[in-house]
């Protein structure tokens, strides 16, 4: 008799993360949903071999019933609103609309999972948002709320983080480091230090789904400014995970 597989719902999958780690799920065997507000980005998700599901998560209604509708153990939170290359034009309206996300994007998320029944949530924050001090960063350092640039950013994932550790499931929150390679804009890493490429903040997320206790994982690559020691323990984790490409 064979196993149902899996199922995961994965909020934010047309994104650079998003995609990425469709693609390592479906591989996996995992019967994965994935979100986008943009209906023409509803064959680019099949294309993955992923259910699309257009919803809009300021939607709360909507958004609840389509995490019922997908009967999921786990949700991926991935949702942001950047703009290609972080074009520095779009910046400070994105930015905005981001954090409007990790705030009640979230809020509307962990409800529907908690209505749902999920056992386990990982969401996506940022690394590269300490306040000065000693480094290297752990996942306990403050957070930079002093910086007038960072201020938006940072309260809205501290609202983000929050939301899902409080929860009553297992929460996992991701500390990314600036993203590089396909679907980044930005195909080598990015200057200011605390990296990832796009393939191992996936895999770090794809981990995230079965393995490591509730709590912060810092996920970028070795750095004098920020540790990661956490994530390649706990998660088992690889800072150079690629995604092998298939040739014609």
């Amino acid at each position: 008799m064979t196993s149902r597989p899996q199922r995961a719902f994965v909020a934010g999958a047309s994104g650079a993360i998003g995609r990425r780690l469709c693609r390592l799920l479906v591989a996996d065997g995992w019967a994965a949903v994935g979100t986008t507000r943009s209906p023409d980005k509803r064959g680019m998700l099949q294309d993955l071999g992923v259910e699309p599901v257009i919803v809009d998560a300021f939607d709360r209604a909507a958004l609840r019933e389509a995490v019922r509708a997908a009967a999921p153990a786990v949700v991926v939170h991935q949702m942001t609103d950047l703009p290609p290359a972080l074009d520095p034009a779009a910046m400070p309206d994105a930015l905005a609309r981001t954090a409007a996300l990790r705030e009640a994007g979230t809020a509307n998320l962990v409800d529907a999972g908690v209505a749902a029944g999920i056992t386990r949530m990982v969401a996506q924050s940022i690394a590269f948002a300490y306040a000065p001090g000693p480094a290297p960063h752990r996942e306990d350092a403050a957070l930079d709320l002093e910086n007038p640039r960072l201020r938006t950013t940072v309260r809205a994932i501290m609202a983000l983080e929050r939301q899902v550790l409080q929860a009553p499931f297992a929460g996992i929150v991701l500390r990314y480091g600036r993203l590089y390679g396909p679907g980044t804009g930005f195909a080598d890493a990015p200057a200011g230090g605390c990296v990832v490429h796009v393939d191992a903040a996936a895999d770090a997320a794809r981990r995230a789904m079965t393995r490591g206790a509730p709590g912060i994982y810092n996920v970028c690559e070795d750095d004098a400014r920020v540790a990661n020691e956490k994530a390649i323990d706990a998660l088992g984790w690889d800072p150079q995970f690629r995604i092998r490409e298939m040739s014609g």
